[in-house]
């Protein structure tokens, strides 16, 4: 008999609904409804709460995997037992409150929200449920296998798809700068997925970027045009002075839009240099 599977007591795909919501939120310019959806997401799956751990027990069956039949079955197991380790009883409670604060502070229709990977979602339920029959167990963990052995074709943001992606770089496109680079791409695209892990993976790539843009901009000061000119010297001290005050900002769109522009000139000096 094939188990019903109830999606919201689904942790891993109320989690992803709720991303998806939040990116709407935020292609709509819709700030209130992405910071309530922020602060459920912060509330309910912080480090070490029961949601987040069994979060992270889905997680390791679905996010980008490419990994060999036997690695993949090793997992599965492992992931079995931290799952079983939860308490039941507290996993319900919590999953309750959070099902009711996307009720009261977002709305119902959250759960009826798409989710691309639904399906291995449900899949991994029925496998954490404990009550499978043996056959019916082996046959959908050996499906989840061959899916965690697929080859990935290209790294994805935290559930960010390309059509949210060009959405959002559209938007930009028509506030701000015109056609964005490559390195500016790569930067909305981690800004847009980082209400998923309270911006830890924006914040690294951030502090990469800039220590980047730094040293591209201190080489171009060595530059005849630059090291020549007050003025040009003078600029660039200033825009690796605000770079330098990022460090103790919050990430908003401002900071964003500043690093973005600096992208785009350094791109504009070292293609002036080439061409020469």
């Amino acid at each position: 008999m094939k188990l019903r599977h109830n999606k919201k007591r689904n942790t891993a795909f109320v989690y992803e609904a709720l991303i998806r919501e939040a990116t709407v939120a935020t292609l709509r310019g819709d700030a209130p409804k992405r910071n309530k959806i922020v602060q459920i997401i912060k509330k309910h799956f912080k480090n070490g709460s029961v949601l987040k751990k069994d979060l992270d027990c889905y997680r390791s069956l679905y996010d980008g995997q490419n990994l060999e039949p036997s690695i993949s079955e090793k997992i599965i197991k492992e992931a079995k037992i931290a799952q079983r380790l939860i308490d039941p009883h507290g996993l319900f409670k919590q999953q309750s409150a959070l099902i009711a604060d996307v009720n009261k502070e977002v709305s119902p229709s959250v759960f009826g929200n798409f989710v691309p990977n639904y399906k291995t979602l449900a899949t991994i339920s029925q496998i954490f449920s404990g009550r499978l029959s043996p056959k019916r167990s082996v046959v959908l963990e050996n499906q989840l296998i061959a899916n965690m052995s697929k080859e990935t074709k290209k790294p994805q943001q935290q559930g960010v798809d390309e059509v949210v992606l060009k959405a959002f770089v559209s938007k930009f496109n028509d506030k701000y700068l015109g056609d964005l680079i490559e390195e500016q791409k790569q930067l909305l695209s981690h800004y847009i997925s980082s209400f998923a892990d309270n911006s830890v993976e924006l914040k690294m790539y951030l502090n990469e970027e800039i220590a980047r843009l730094k040293g591209d901009i201190a080489k171009a000061k060595e530059s005849p045009e630059i090291k020549e000119d007050k003025e040009m010297r003078e600029k660039a001290d200033k825009i690796v002075a605000k770079l330098d005050g990022f460090a103790n900002q919050n990430i908003n769109e401002s900071v964003l839009l500043t690093v973005m522009k600096t992208q785009k000139l350094v791109k504009e000096i070292y293609s002036n240099a080439d061409s020469n």
